[in-house]
C-alpha cells in the first residue's frame, strides 16, 4: 500500500523540506534558480546550501596552477555573492552555507546531497543557441535522473515573475499523474507545496486519445465518446480514492482529464492554465551508467518546454 500507518489507516507521508541545495555557477541563467531556492528555504524554514563546483574538466590539461587560480577566483565570487545577498536582505533569518568544491560536477553535488541530507535540489537549464531547441545539459540531466531527493528544475521557458518572486501564487500548481506508485510518490510534495504557498492544486491525468477497454469491439462511431466517458469515470474514482481523501490541507483542489500525447497535453495544460509549478513523479532508471540512452524523451520535453519550474521526484524502477 502506498499510503498507510501502523494502524492500517490511509494517510499521506510527511513531505517537509528541511534542507535545500541550489547548484550555482555565477551565470545569469543560475540567478532565477537561486531566488527559487531562497524562497523555498524561507517558506519551509529550511537550511539553504549554495554550492558551486569548479569543474575539473579542462583544468586537468591546463595543469594544477590553472585549477588553483580558478578555485581562488570562485572563492572570491562566492564571497561577493554572499555580500550582495546580505545587502539585499535575502539571507535575513535564513540558516545558510556556501559550499565550494572542485571535481566532477554531478559527483560533487551527489556527495553534498548525501552529506548534508538534502531534501530538495534546485537547478537551472538553458537554451541551445542556433537550433531554437531547448536541452537540459549533461549535468542537469544526470541530476534529474539520478538525484535521490526532490529536484526543482527551472528552465528558460519559466516566466520572469516566477512563483518564488510572488507574495502569493496567482495561478495554480499542476500535478500530472497516471496514478502509478512511482507517480504518486510525488503527491505528498504536490500537496505540501500547494499548502505552503496557498495555491490551488490541479491534478491532471492524460489518457490515450482512444482509450480502448479490454474486450471492446468496434460497432458505432459513438463508441469513442462512450469509451472516453468510461475512462473519465474510472479516473475520477482513482482521484477520489488516492488523492482527494489525502489533500485536506489544500484550499482548492481540482481534477482534470485530457486525451492525447502525454508530453504535449501536459505542456498545453501548463501554458493554458499559466501554472506556477508543475509536479511530476518519475520512474527510476535501472542502469544509471547508460541513462543518457534511455527513452526519456517525454520527461525531457516537459522539463525543457514548461513555462514554469518543474518539481520532480524519482520513484520506482522503469
Amino acid at each position: 500500500m502506498l499510503f498507510g500507518n501502523k494502524n492500517g489507516e490511509r494517510s499521506v507521508p510527511s513531505a517537509e523540506v528541511r534542507t535545500v541545495l541550489v547548484a550555482y555557477d555565477f551565470s545569469s541563467a543560475s540567478r532565477k534558480p537561486l531566488y527559487h531556492a531562497l524562497r523555498i528555504a524561507r517558506h519551509f524554514q529550511a537550511k539553504l546550501y549554495i554550492a558551486y563546483v569548479v569543474s575539473s574538466l579542462g583544468y586537468e590539461i591546463a595543469g594544477p596552477q590553472a585549477s588553483e587560480l580558478a578555485y581562488q577566483g570562485s572563492a572570491r565570487d562566492s564571497q561577493a555573492l554572499e555580500s550582495e545577498l546580505r545587502k539585499k536582505g535575502l539571507l535575513d533569518g535564513l540558516e545558510y552555507e556556501f559550499i565550494l568544491r572542485e571535481g566532477n560536477v554531478w559527483e560533487q553535488l551527489r556527495e553534498i546531497i548525501q552529506q548534508k541530507q538534502v531534501d530538495a535540489l534546485v537547478v537551472g537549464t538553458r537554451a541551445r543557441e542556433g537550433m531554437g531547441k531547448l536541452f537540459l545539459g549533461s549535468v542537469a540531466e544526470q541530476i534529474l535522473r539520478q538525484a535521490s531527493c526532490l529536484v526543482l528544475t527551472v528552465g528558460p521557458g519559466s516566466d520572469e515573475e516566477t512563483l518564488m518572486e510572488k507574495e502569493a501564487p496567482a495561478h495554480p500548481f499542476l500535478f500530472a499523474t497516471d496514478f502509478s506508485e512511482a507517480s504518486l510518490k510525488a503527491l505528498p510534495h504536490a500537496i505540501s507545496f500547494a499548502h505552503h504557498f496557498g495555491a490551488r492544486l490541479i491534478v491532471l491525468q492524460i489518457l490515450p486519445a482512444v482509450p480502448i477497454p479490454e474486450g471492446f469491439h468496434w460497432s458505432t462511431a459513438g463508441d469513442v465518446n462512450k469509451m472516453r466517458e468510461q475512462a473519465q469515470s474510472a479516473s475520477r474514482e482513482l482521484f477520489d480514492e488516492l488523492v482527494a481523501s489525502h489533500a485536506s490541507e489544500v484550499a482548492e483542489l481540482e481534477f482534470q482529464v485530457r486525451f492525447g500525447m502525454t508530453g504535449e497535453q501536459i505542456l498545453e495544460a501548463c501554458h493554458g492554465l499559466k501554472a506556477d509549478l508543475l509536479v511530476l513523479g518519475l520512474n527510476q532508471a535501472k542502469h544509471p551508467a547508460v541513462e543518457s540512452h534511455l527513452p526519456w524523451i517525454t520527461t525531457h520535453e516537459i522539463v525543457c518546454g514548461a513555462n514554469c519550474p518543474v518539481l520532480t521526484l524519482k520513484g520506482g524502477p522503469l
